[in-house]
């Protein structure tokens, strides 16, 4: 299995490059003619086949779509192996574009994964990024830090963020103050689906900075915004749109569920600081209500996208900022939500981009939340800022051009955990304190421990991980 190099950011963000010169390097020059028919049609019904660049299209800059579900565990969409859950809109997008299969959040919980996708950088770069996750006003995304936002505007793309924002609260923390021209969403880890109360019983929906007032169902209300978006007329400029889905996120309420909305919005404006954790609600059956309205949401922007005459130039990207939790269907993945076990991080990873990438394709390449970052700068023709070097790295060249790549490290860090993988391997740490190593290949489910059997392999992952963590910020206290 490969990976790859690490030093492949610094040379195509770091060196003296333009965006024109950036941008020729990955082909991006005229818009290409459009194909004869549509990707659904071309791929609808065909067989996954490993993952092979069209190394002879060319492009404009693409627009991008970058769309988070919340709390989606890997394998709670039916292309993913789901026993229950159906999701044909994006099992339809899989088969449009390219599905990967090793695929990781940046982090195992909500926050730092989005620091982890605005910098490109590991999420203990940035104090806020040491939140896990960020549960009060006093931290949050710092607005002099570089983002996908800042730097895309800033190359000249149209930005807006649509949906959670959960890197720290007003005043001194937004989206409008870290790229994005536009936000309309909520500021907090979770909210109330209807009456928009978050943790503290605050109301949380804003359009830019100020409150916004719409007591229908949450994830009908993004999608409309999101829809109106993807439909407008950018003229010359491309654009980018984050749209952060809360689904499906606790608390467990479904669309038409005003009854359980009506109580859990006494409880919090009784003073039930744990009434939106919802401990005493949910089930199998609610979530696969929720997966499957995140799935139709899915669907009517990409409807929306289509009948704008743009789905050929719009990079459209779906995942998941961590792995599932409480009704999640992880299996056989062991572990879920904040734990850095496979079924903490490992998340759905789809990418269609009709103008240069063909459909029905797999890939089994391990590729990590802050990659997409570096590929996302690199595709719009610009770089990073040098003084905050990424973390990620591209995969332009992979996608675009079918380069060879090599073996590098993912890293990850938590309150008491760490973990680190190499190809195959992934050495771990969890809150026992002892150290295992496992093969991936032959035990996704990690229960074979092969620390004793290969102690100078976990050796050195052990030492590759801690000379990383030396040069992150230490946790407080």
């Amino acid at each position: 299995m490969t990976s790859y190099e690490p030093n492949l950011s610094r040379r195509a963000f770091g060196g003296a490059v333009g965006a024109t010169a950036a941008a020729a390097a990955v082909g991006l020059g005229a818009a290409a003619p459009a194909h004869a028919a549509p990707a659904e049609a071309q791929h609808a019904g065909s067989q996954e086949r490993e993952f092979r660049a069209d190394r002879g299209r060319r492009s404009r800059r693409p627009n991008i779509l970058f769309i988070l579900g919340d709390d989606l565990g890997w394998a709670d969409l039916s292309s993913y192996g789901s026993p229950n859950i159906k999701t044909p809109n994006l099992d339809r997008l899989a088969r449009q574009g390219v599905r990967f299969t090793d695929a990781y959040s940046g982090s195992a919980t909500c926050s730092p994964t989005r620091f982890s996708l605005y910098t490109g950088r590991y999420p203990g770069r940035a104090k806020g990024g040491l939140a896990e996750p960020i549960a009060d006003k006093t931290v949050g995304l710092e607005p002099t830090h570089p983002t996908l936002a800042s730097l895309l505007r800033d190359s000249g793309y149209a930005t807006a963020l649509i949906g959670k924002w959960h890197c720290g609260y007003l005043p001194d923390y937004s989206p409008t103050k870290s790229g994005w021209d536009e936000f309309f969403g909520n500021f907090g880890g979770a909210l109330e689906y209807y009456s928009k109360l978050g943790l503290g019983g605050e109301y949380d929906l804003y359009e830019g900075d100020a409150e916004y007032k719409d007591l229908r169902y949450y994830t009908r209300i993004l999608t409309e915004r999101a829809s109106e978006y993807v439909s407008r007329d950018h003229g010359d400029k491309p654009w980018l749109l984050n749209l952060n889905f809360t689904t499906p996120h606790w608390p467990w309420i479904a669309d038409g569920d005003t009854e359980a909305s009506a109580e859990v919005t006494r409880r919090i404006k009784a003073g039930d600081g744990r009434a939106l954790w919802h401990q005493d609600g949910g089930s199998i059956e609610k979530y696969k209500q929720m997966v499957e309205d995140l799935d139709r949401s899915v669907g009517e922007v990409l409807k929306a996208l289509r009948r704008s005459g743009q789905e050929e130039d719009t990079l459209v990207f779906f995942s998941s900022d961590n792995g599932g939790e409480r009704f999640s269907h992880n299996w056989p993945l062991s572990g879920n939500k904040a734990s850095l076990q496979e079924g903490g991080i490992r998340v759905p990873n789809i990418v269609r981009w009709p103008a240069r990438l063909d459909g029905g394709q797999v890939s089994h390449v391990p590729v990590f939340t802050p990659d997409w970052t570096a590929t996302l700068l690199e595709l719009a023709g610009t770089r990073a800022n040098p003084a905050y070097p990424l973390d990620g790295v591209s995969l332009a060249g992979y996608l675009l051009r079918g380069e060879k790549v090599a073996e590098r490290n993912l890293f990850w860090r938590v309150r008491g955990e760490r973990a680190l993988r190499r190809g195959d391997w992934k050495y771990y740490r969890g809150k026992t304190g002892r150290d295992q190593l496992f093969n991936l290949t032959g035990d996704i489910r990690e229960q074979a421990d092969k620390a004793a059997l290969e102690p100078a392999r976990l050796a050195e992952l052990r030492a590759a991980w801690e000379k990383t963590d030396a040069s992150l910020l230490p946790y407080p206290g």
